[in-house]
């Protein structure tokens, strides 16, 4: 593993030197992610399915380090950077102007998050805090400190009354968010852990680390219920549930993304054609003009796939170094995209041309 003392959201962004690691085969059939969507999709995949057609709308600057994370609130409206130069920022989707710059951190930043109501936004920091900023206001509202390295993810559950962060200490933390207060400390991994994100519902968190681990645990007991594992247990750099709850999507530094049943411990879909070695690069769904899986990758291309073949169905281009930060808006088509050190731009995506099909999307890692 790369030498932490520099920080992970230092000149390498969210970095790891563990790779060249073999990928797990994926089963063949068609799975349903969506919660307002039927059983199965199999009838579909026999049809020419439409492709998606973004395009390049705005390119937001303003960072002067490597951007870890952008998220879109969940009313639309707004979209959050972190990045490595200590600050959040937030923009107007509608006209890419920048609303507020948000100082306080004193380490660079690996993670930001919203709450459902889009008022407040968690950020995850080198300097082993977590702070809640109002949105409203850009002040600083409260910091959560019990981490004892850097912490490299955080996410709100749905109701916005937790918290859950993970960190190079190996640990995964709830918090009380009215409280700024640790509700349970749990040792999750061997490792660095890399991603945390609630279900739908909230009962239950997943985890993802260093050690190749994806784990889920209880919200509310902090016990495991269940830990995947494959053959070869590459880097887990990212990690979620998809809406209905049913699947885990997980990006691995094999240049791969697994879809997974946990329930019975299977990997169901396999995509590839993206680059992911050395960083820690996000994954999601999107399900507003189609089903895809996106993800960005180290050639600094965004990569889309069909969710149900796996085939690759656009790649976006346009940015000048690894693409760490992907995000899909809550109700229409536009994907965000923030890149490392030699491009420091965040990039908005429009698919005009596509009707909206649905009003959710997968958790853009928020």
């Amino acid at each position: 593993m790369e030498d932490a003392s520099a920080g992970p959201s230092g000149s390498n962004g969210r970095a790891s030197s563990k790779a060249d690691l073999s990928p797990v085969s994926c089963a063949a059939g068609s799975v349903s992610v969506h919660p307002d969507k039927a059983a199965t999709d199999s009838g579909q995949a026999a049809t020419e399915k439409p492709r998606p057609r973004y395009k390049p709308r705005f390119t937001l600057s303003g960072h002067t380090m490597s951007i870890s994370s952008v998220k879109f609130s969940p009313d639309g409206k707004m979209l959050a950077s972190a990045s490595a130069d200590k600050l959040v920022k937030v923009w107007s989707v509608l006209t890419g102007v920048i609303i507020w710059t948000m100082e306080g951190h004193e380490e660079g930043l690996n993670d930001v998050a919203w709450s459902g109501d889009s008022a407040y936004l968690a950020s995850a920091s080198d300097d082993k805090t977590i702070k809640i900023w109002n949105v409203d206001s850009g002040s600083l509202q409260k910091s959560l400190k019990g981490h004892t390295n850097y912490v490299f993810c955080v996410n709100y559950n749905p109701q916005s009354n937790l918290l859950a962060s993970g960190s190079f200490d190996e640990s995964v933390r709830v918090w009380d968010v009215s409280r700024g207060k640790s509700l349970r400390s749990i040792s999750a991994h061997s490792d660095p852990v890399t991603a945390v994100n609630f279900s739908s519902d909230g009962s239950m968190i997943v985890s993802c680390s260093y050690d190749g681990l994806i784990r889920i645990w209880d919200t509310s007991t902090g016990q495991c219920l269940k830990t995947l594992e494959g053959d070869s247990n590459p880097v887990c750099s990212s990690a979620r549930f998809s809406p209905n709850g049913k699947f885990i999507l997980c990006s691995t530094m094999d240049s791969t993304i697994r879809l997974w049943n946990y329930h019975t411990g299977r990997v169901l879909k396999t995509y590839m054609g993206h680059r992911n070695e050395g960083f820690c690069i996000f994954s999601c769904f999107s399900f507003t003009g189609g089903k895809w899986i996106i993800s960005g990758s180290e050639d600094g291309k965004v990569v889309l796939w069909d969710l149900q073949t796996r085939e690759i169905v656009q790649v976006l281009e346009g940015h000048r170094d690894t693409v760490l930060g992907v995000a899909t808006h809550p109700t229409e088509n536009i994907i965000a995209s923030s890149a490392m050190e030699k491009d420091l731009t965040i990039r908005l995506w429009f698919d005009t041309e596509t009707k909206t099909v649905g009003s959710g999307t997968g958790p853009s890692r928020a």
